[in-house]
């Protein structure tokens, strides 16, 4: 089974939706104890860094989520990926799961570039996917895709063992990203 967990701060509907369409069973949970017996897991979100570690604080989860993103196949989409990182500049600086050495840092304002970014764009100048984010990781030692926007270079994609996280929506993706879930669901 593939818990998807739920902390208030995710697109669960199209991921589960996502996962359905390629065949993958799948629950939504706020359950620690589901997310520890979880085959895999999938860590969606949508919204803010520092009001997503509160509501992992208050649900319970943040070992439940630690854990397995360092012993089973594990997922990060979007605000999923970005707190697994030590810290994001998001309201006000937000300490968060420390899984991934990194820093999340807001993209610099420029004239005639929109903040967030919102659209299509390509990892490692090849298949586009799509992208809402204000924010980004830095690049560091488990980058594998990078993305360009804003002028900055940043972490659109890592891997560390079994965990594998996107900045972009793969299940907002079209055909490519249901690809990167099919990927994960046999991994």
């Amino acid at each position: 089974m593939i818990a998807i967990v739920d902390y208030r701060a995710g697109n669960l509907t199209s991921v589960r939706n996502a996962f359905a369409a390629i065949g993958a069973e799948t629950t939504v949970t706020r359950d620690p104890a589901a997310i520890r017996t979880a085959e895999r897991v999938v860590f969606p979100g949508v919204g803010a860094a520092g009001s997503s570690m509160a509501n992992l604080r208050v649900l319970d989860l943040v070992d439940a989520v630690r854990d397995a993103a360092r012993t089973k196949p594990f997922l990060g989409i979007c605000l999923g990926m970005q707190i697994l990182f030590d810290r994001s500049e998001e309201d006000g600086g937000t300490d968060c799961l420390g899984i991934l050495p990194g820093q999340v840092r807001r993209f610099p304002s420029i004239p005639g570039v929109k903040v967030p970014e919102i659209g299509w764009n390509q990892v490692n100048g090849d298949i586009e996917y799509y992208f809402v984010h204000s924010y980004y990781a830095e690049k560091g030692p488990y980058t594998v895709g990078v993305t360009e926007y804003a002028g900055v270079e940043f972490t659109s994609a890592v891997r560390k063992d079994r965990l594998v996280a996107y900045q972009f929506h793969p299940e907002k993706s079209g055909r490519f990203g249901l690809d990167l879930l099919r990927e994960f669901v046999s991994c």
